[in-house]
This record gives C-alpha cells, structure tokens and sequence, in this order.
C-alpha cells in the first residue's frame, strides 16, 4: 500500500502532515510493502480555490491512500473519483500517522467533513 503525505519540507518519515492537501509544497509517498520513501514535487499547488487537481498534483504517481489534515470537498471527490482512500491525520508526524492507519485509528474523510474554505473560520476539523 502507497500512502501520500503532503508536506512543507520532505524530511524523510520526520515530516510534519501539511493542514491541506492542495496546497502543500510537495508530497512524501511511503510503499508499506518496501518502506521505500520518495518525494515530489506538487505540481498543482498553484490554483484558485476549489479547483484543485489532486492526481495531477501527484505527477503520475500512484498511490492507494493520503493522509492529511484537512482537504476540500472537490479534492475529496476527485480523489475518491481516481480510487484514492483520504484519511484524517491525527499525529504530526508521517511515522506518527503510519503507526495510526496501521492500527486502524485514523478516520477515513467523508464529503461532509472537508475544508469550505481558507479562512479562520472556514468550518473544518483541523
């Protein structure tokens, strides 16, 4: 399984969880199979709000699931759209989070627990 953190700075499975999912400068992919990490680039972390593309975004990696803190409602779709599981990160960590998803304690996103908004009271759960 090939899980996407979006990430300020690739610090290998030290990074901190990026707070949203467009936006975040790059991407960590971490295989659980392998324990093969890799970084890159998001090529679309620069959209008008609500027009993210986040398979574009992770330049034709493939990936079976993210993690994240929080994501919009049009990200959430066209990823569950392409196949891709979103699920709520709960420590600050990559290594934190893996520890939680392989637990089985991180919540999946559903639509109506996604970002409306940027602002500081833009209704989501992070």
């Amino acid at each position: 399984m090939k899980i996407c953190f979006p990430v300020a700075e690739n610090r290998g499975l030290d990074s901190q969880v990026f707070n949203h999912f467009g936006s975040a400068p790059e991407f960590v992919i971490v295989d659980l199979i392998t324990n093969e990490v890799q970084s890159v680039s998001n090529s679309d972390k620069v959209h008008e709000h609500g027009a993210c593309n986040p398979v574009a975004g992770l330049g034709g990696k493939h990936v079976d699931a993210i993690v994240v803190g929080g994501i919009g409602g049009g990200a959430l779709h066209k990823l569950t759209s392409a196949g891709i599981r979103a699920f709520k990160a709960t420590g600050s960590t990559i290594s934190e989070n893996i520890a939680s998803l392989k637990i089985g304690t991180l919540e999946e996103y559903l639509p109506g627990h996604t970002c409306g908004g940027h602002g500081h009271s833009h209704g989501c759960s992070h």
